[in-house]
């Protein structure tokens, strides 16, 4: 059966514009407000039930399993659909929020149970986050698939500005057990939002091409949604989970574009995530700037990062998108090394909003060239995989960064981050199919 005129204007329709869009965005939004709000619950609640260092732990626990199982994550994603796996990770994270929640309202449960729901969030999160980022295919277009990453930007941002005074306030009124309650309930308005998003099939081409099928036995490629019950976009599979996980890192592998981007990103997430997180606390330390100095420099990376979803937004996509990409980690690597020299406090500000916006804006581009390059039917492991980069690897650089800097100070260890860094930049540049990558139109 063909899509309906109708079916496929909608597809095409801006993504700010869309009401289908529109709905996942809220849930999106919803959903990363509750995950802000839920961490200064579990922080606060952990630091009351024991020491720093315990609570440290149990902030912590989350990144193992979310590490280990990350790549299964896509492949569940790949194989049940993403609609289908972001509801059900939404509503397993709801449930285990709203019971901690309980507990801690009528008992003093103590560390075992917060560190049982980190574990619980990092293992639900290695699915939720595959899944996250393979549905936008599923629910617009191609061309407007950069206009969505800009809008998904907009809605971290929004989280991250709003969650936690909220959290704070509501730990303040009430306790850790209302900021938990306010967590779940949080995550839990995402559900029928998402139960109310329309999603599309692959295309024909896309599906012929993938090792797993995502449509039910016997249905076409481009039979219409609408003709299928509600949340069956993912059908029967024939092959292993093993198998699946196999096709997907060669299909990434031999990707002329997918490959060095995944490179890229690898060596731009090592050389960033070190200075800007350990880093740039003891270079405010070192300074003097203080946590209300710090706070100023975060608040001018967040106001660049921001600057640049609204842009995409707005213009729903930019040229030449891997040469932007390529420049965008090259400066932005000049921008980090910068940061470690600057004078004083509102220089450093000025700095930190330039790393912002090249940060964001080669983010960006590198996270709607994965979306429009990859194969819908591999999305789920092609974001698993990204996100494990970004995610399990990355954060390895700060345990490195901070013993380097007690050992030779901030200079040379924000010099040395920049330049590897800056070798993401290089990879893109020299890989001539990503330096000519674009957007569709």
């Amino acid at each position: 059966m063909l899509i309906p005129p109708a079916t496929a204007v909608t597809a095409d329709r801006p993504a700010h514009r869309d009401p289908n869009v529109l709905r996942w965005l809220g849930a999106y939004a919803s959903s990363m407000v509750g995950d802000s709000v839920y961490y200064i619950a579990l922080s606060w609640a952990a630091v009351q039930a024991g020491s720093p260092s315990q609570a440290g732990l149990v902030m912590s626990v989350s990144a193992l399993p979310r590490a280990l199982l990350m790549l299964g994550g896509g492949v569940i994603a790949d194989r049940l659909g993403p609609r289908r796996v972001v509801i059900g990770s939404d509503a397993v994270r709801c449930a285990a929020v709203l019971g901690v929640a309980a507990l801690v309202f009528f008992t003093s449960p103590g560390l075992w149970p917060l560190a049982l729901l980190a574990l619980v969030f990092g293992a639900v999160d290695a699915v939720f986050m595959p899944a996250v980022g393979a549905l936008p295919a599923r629910i617009t277009g191609k061309g407007q698939l950069a206009r969505v990453q800009g809008m998904r930007g907009l809605a971290i941002r929004f989280a991250n500005v709003v969650g936690a005074p909220l959290g704070g306030l509501c730990v303040a009124v009430g306790g850790a057990a209302a900021a938990f309650g306010l967590a779940g309930l949080l995550i839990a308005v995402s559900v029928p939002l998402l139960l109310t998003v329309r999603v599309r099939d692959l295309p024909a081409d896309d599906a012929a091409e993938a090792d797993v099928r995502d449509l039910p036995a016997g249905e076409e490629a481009g039979a219409d949604v609408r003709d299928l019950p509600a949340g069956e976009e993912a059908g029967a599979n024939r092959t292993t989970a093993w198998s699946d996980l196999s096709a997907g890192l060669r299909y990434i592998r031999h990707h002329r574009v997918l490959a060095p981007l995944m490179l890229a990103i690898a060596l731009g997430d090592f050389g960033f995530v070190g200075p800007l997180n350990v880093g740039l606390t003891l270079l405010a330390d070192e300074r003097g700037w203080g946590a209300s100095g710090m706070g100023w420099v975060l608040a001018g990376f967040g106001v660049g990062a921001g600057a640049v979803s609204l842009l995409l937004t707005v213009r729903g996509r930019l040229p030449h998108a891997g040469l932007v990409a390529a420049y965008a980690i090259l400066a932005g690597s000049v921008a980090i090394g910068a940061l470690a020299y600057v004078p004083g406090v509102v220089a450093a500000v000025g700095v930190a909003l330039l790393i912002g916006l090249l940060a964001g804006l080669s983010g960006a581009m590198c996270g709607a060239l994965l979306q429009t390059q990859a194969d819908p039917a591999y999305l789920g492991r092609v974001t698993a995989v990204a996100g494990l980069v970004s995610l399990g690897f990355a954060p390895l650089s700060m345990p490195f960064a901070a013993a380097a800097i007690q050992a030779w100070g901030t200079g040379p260890v924000f010099v040395v981050s920049a330049a590897v860094c800056g070798l993401g930049g290089v990879v893109a540049l020299s890989v001539r199919a990503l330096r000519q990558a674009e957007l569709p139109r």
